[in-house]
């Protein structure tokens, strides 16, 4: 019996365009792959080392349909003042007051007890966000 081929012998004419194809295919999905890698580095690492002033709520209390205390913990360069805004909710998630804190302590760590006005009772308080004492945005 006869056995009829139906390509080229493998190997023996060098490449086919397909298996160049595949492999310019995988070297520019590497390069693609590995782009992308670093955009997403370099952008978490440039918000982790731009963020001068965080903070975080411990704990609050209602002391009245007024006002809200709220024990805040404040990290940050000893040598900069910081901002941190808070504002606070009702029961149906109206905001119900809003504030800025400053902080111009010469430390790098602040804990810290403050008094949020409301304008009704209040049951939740949020940190919005911190930032450096004369920092736009």
């Amino acid at each position: 019996m006869n056995t009829v081929r139906e390509g080229l012998p493998e190997g023996r004419y060098g490449r086919s365009a397909d298996e160049r194809a595949d492999r310019k295919l995988k070297v520019a999905g590497s390069v693609l792959g590995a782009a992308l890698l670093a955009v997403v580095g370099w952008i978490g690492w440039d918000y982790v080392a731009g963020q001068t002033v965080s903070a975080e709520v411990i704990k609050f209390q209602v002391v009245s349909d007024s006002e809200v205390q709220v024990h805040l913990e404040v990290r940050k360069d000893a040598s900069i003042a910081g901002v941190c805004t808070l504002i606070s909710q009702d029961r149906g998630h109206g905001e119900v007051g809003r504030a800025d804190f400053t902080f111009p302590q010469r430390a790098s760590r602040v804990d810290e007890l403050v008094s949020l006005k409301t304008t009704a009772r209040a049951t939740a308080v949020e940190l919005v966000g911190c930032q450096a004492a004369g920092s736009a945005g």
